[in-house]
């Protein structure tokens, strides 16, 4: 029997290697032209690797959870028909058939499948202060699905339509305890709030994917199923101690996104000097221009957080800036400084993979409502795994929001190829003096890390400043 050995591509990113995360066919299993084999992962992505012969599966070459090289046998398809391009089919061929490369490559350029289901929105990975509830809802005429029933079982129910509420005369009129409540306030129905207050879940801690940010079921489900597994493994994690100590030391092999990540963050620490400013804003204007904006009939049903403030503010205050937008090239010829005179807003992603950083291409000529479903197309993809690698290439200005996760501030380390980071950190109701006296404001810190080869002190100063004016009063913005 002919058989075709399938070496691992280079997905065309010029990567060197890649993991076999899960085969996706086993030994005498058929397959046709362009069927998945495996998902391997890479530095930069996750990616179906489709076939690029028909056959039958005659061996799996490389096992699971290995790093192989590109070029690197990975399977052998037996009595099949190769993808015509001149590929030989002896035991030792291998695809040198562009089919292969082409198949690859539109497996990675592949749009993304949507994972939600209709009406339910994908919460964004990065994080927007206090969750709130700006306006009342109409009651519903349906049956409310009993506590101990199985609610993984039914899908999430879509928010009901919100009734407008009107708008205080001056935003000087409203108190800020009418605010704080205004900000505050997790949004979900009657029967989620009760499921919550049997299980003892504080909603205010479950990540919402309701339509209009609400917490639904199924977040319910989710976060409890974590829970109870986090609960479950705790007591075994401490082993025995009448095992020796190095027995007990549990090794995760560094691949992928982690790998890659690690080396990064290595080469830029030590090669870049950081130099690290931080300024505490008072974002309750911002907070206030983020409920407007999700009562807008042109943001309805579009994801909406202070983020997307903090991010027009960054390519607003670069633009006044415009070499905190820029890399430090090192040539034979001697140093330079290149400043670009585009932004491609990278946003730093916790996602089960590890870190990400994709970007936002061109950010400077998107509108808030294209930079909204920028972020939240941005957010979806990643937690899903789907990024792709042109997505993660060619940043020049990173945000990373650390506030997601309640952390007042931290220092960031600059992406490589970049000059500047900014970190957002979490929204909180502080004690601030407006006018000679003490009221509560929703106060944040940024805090920004700079390149000091190309950002003096004075710019980086400026900078900050600029971002934390818009902050303080989106309406700059309209300027």
């Amino acid at each position: 029997m002919s058989k075709q050995i399938f070496n691992l591509p280079d997905v065309g990113e010029g990567l060197t290697e890649a993991d076999i995360v899960s085969w996706k066919v086993k030994p005498g299993d058929t397959v046709a032209i362009n069927d998945v084999l495996c998902e391997i992962e890479t530095a930069k992505s996750l990616v179906e690797l489709p076939s690029p012969y028909e056959g039958t599966v005659l061996e799996l070459l490389a096992p699971e959870h290995e790093t192989i090289e590109v070029g690197s046998p990975i399977i052998a398809i037996g009595a099949g028909t190769p993808n015509p391009a001149g590929t030989t089919d002896d035991g030792g061929a291998t695809p040198s058939a562009p089919a292969a490369a082409d198949a690859v490559a539109e497996a990675v350029n592949a749009p993304v499948p949507q994972l939600q289901e209709p009406g339910v929105e994908i919460a964004p990975l990065v994080g927007s202060g206090p969750k709130a509830d700006a306006v009342k809802r109409r009651p519903r005429k349906q049956q409310a699905a009993p506590a101990a029933s199985a609610p993984a079982a039914s899908a999430p129910p879509k928010a009901a339509p919100a009734k407008a509420a009107p708008a205080p005369a001056s935003e000087e009129t409203v108190p800020a305890p009418a605010v704080a409540r205004l900000l505050t306030r997790v949004l979900a129905k009657p029967p989620v709030r009760r499921i919550a207050k049997e299980l003892g879940i504080n909603l205010a801690e479950v990540p919402a994917t309701g339509l209009r940010g609400e917490v639904t079921r199924a977040d319910l489900v989710s976060y409890q199923a974590q829970r109870e597994q986090e609960i479950a493994a705790a007591p075994t994690f401490w082993e025995g101690a009448k095992k020796p100590q190095d027995e007990r030391i549990e090794v995760i092999p560094v691949r992928g996104v982690r790998k890659a990540t690690a080396k990064a963050m290595v080469d830029s620490a030590f090669s870049a000097p950081h130099v690290s400013i931080f300024v505490d804003v008072d974002a309750s204007r911002t907070m206030e221009f983020v409920q407007r904006l999700k009562k807008s009939r042109d943001f309805e049903g579009i994801k909406v957080s202070p983020l997307l403030i903090l991010a027009k503010a960054v390519i607003w205050a670069a633009a006044r800036n415009p070499s905190v937008n820029s890399e430090w090239v090192s040539q034979t010829t001697g140093d330079e400084i290149h400043v670009k005179h585009f932004m491609n807003l990278g946003i730093a992603a916790a996602t089960p993979r590890g870190l990400l950083v994709p970007n936002i291409k061109n950010a400077q000529d998107l509108s808030l409502k294209e930079l909204a479903v920028a972020l939240n197309d941005l957010a979806t993809t990643a937690r899903a795994g789907k990024t792709k690698p042109a997505d993660m290439q060619g940043g020049t200005l990173t945000i990373t929001n650390i506030g997601a996760l309640g952390i007042d501030i931290g220092t960031p380390i600059i992406n490589p190829g970049e000059v500047a980071i900014v970190a957002f950190g979490t929204i909180k109701q502080k004690p601030w003096v407006v006018s000679g006296e003490v009221i509560p404001r929703w106060i944040t810190t940024l805090g920004g890390s700079f390149d000091h080869r190309v950002v003096d002190g004075d710019l980086s100063a400026r900078f900050m400043a600029d971002v934390a004016a818009i902050m303080e009063e989106p309406a700059l913005l309209l300027d």
